[in-house]
């Protein structure tokens, strides 16, 4: 375990600072960044580059060739936050533990710093160092597969019309708007360190279940936990009436299946080089607590 969590430290810290590079700007657009870097740097686990990182050197490649695509998918994560929390959608008042970026800077800033953001992860991939022109380009074409029409607003819409009522609409909105960045996350190691298709086919078949098991825990965690810890409001699906899978499965039925998504995880990247993290990874995330 400790060696698990120092590697995922190690991480974890290269992309904060990278990170922590962007958007510096001053000027008359100064505003904007500000609420752009009030959000992408908030905190939180940064679980998306991290997967970005640890496929791309399980493969082989180096963590400076990954920085740049694990930074921009973080860029497309955290700008779903922001239109997520807005009062046109979830309406939340608290993410991280603090006041939501439209609760600070209003909503029309808020909105356009997720634009913005968004926008910007695309100049990043197109301009990122150590990567050739066919890279960039599937890179680009990864994620923006990932988070548009087919991905993870169509998950948001999905969401939204209260359209996820049984278990295979649920599965269908999850791996469209959790799983969708989990599996970009895996896939840009895996562009970012050259990899053969095979590797591909895996690593996107891990960050499948891992990204099942992340939802249902996150809808459990909804019930369970306590709102200090986790961050944001808690029982908050529940009050919107949306159908969870505790509504379906009942908190035991969602342990088992946790459970079995994590097991399938492994799986899939069992003969993988360095698979010891990644599969540690998949149990430090079915068992989380925020």
């Amino acid at each position: 375990m400790e060696a698990f969590e120092a590697q995922y430290d190690r991480y974890r810290a290269a992309a904060e600072e990278y990170l922590q590079s962007l958007f510096l700007q001053t000027g008359p657009y100064a505003r904007l960044q500000e609420a752009m870097r009030y959000s992408l740097l908030a905190g939180g686990k940064r679980v998306r580059p991290v997967l970005v990182l640890a496929f791309c050197e399980a493969l082989g490649g180096e963590i400076r060739q990954a920085l740049p695509l694990g930074g921009a998918l973080e860029c497309v994560h955290t700008y779903s936050l922001i239109h997520d929390d807005l009062p046109c959608m979830d309406n939340d008042d608290l993410r991280r533990g603090r006041p939501t970026c439209h609760k600070v800077y209003g909503e029309t800033l808020a909105v356009l710093a997720g634009d913005a953001l968004q926008a910007e992860a695309f100049r990043i991939i197109s301009r990122a160092p150590g990567l050739s022109a066919e890279q960039r380009i599937d890179a680009v074409d990864t994620l923006a597969s990932a988070c548009g029409g087919d991905g993870m607003v169509a998950g948001q819409v999905l969401d939204m019309a209260g359209l996820a009522h049984d278990g295979a609409s649920l599965r269908d909105l999850c791996l469209r708007k959790t799983g969708g960045l989990l599996g970009a996350a895996a896939v840009l190691g895996c562009v970012a360190a050259g990899a053969a298709a095979e590797r591909r086919k895996q690593a996107a078949e891990y960050a499948e279940h891992i990204g099942l098991a992340f939802q249902v825990r996150d809808d459990m965690l909804d019930v369970i936990a306590d709102q200090e810890i986790l961050g944001k409001p808690v029982g908050s699906d529940r009050e919107e009436g949306k159908r969870t899978f505790v509504d379906l499965l009942g908190l035991e039925g969602c342990g088992k299946l946790v459970a079995e998504e994590t097991r399938l995880a492994g799986e899939a990247v069992r003969d993988f080089p360095g698979s010891g993290f990644l599969l540690a990874l998949a149990d430090h995330l079915a068992g989380r607590r925020s």
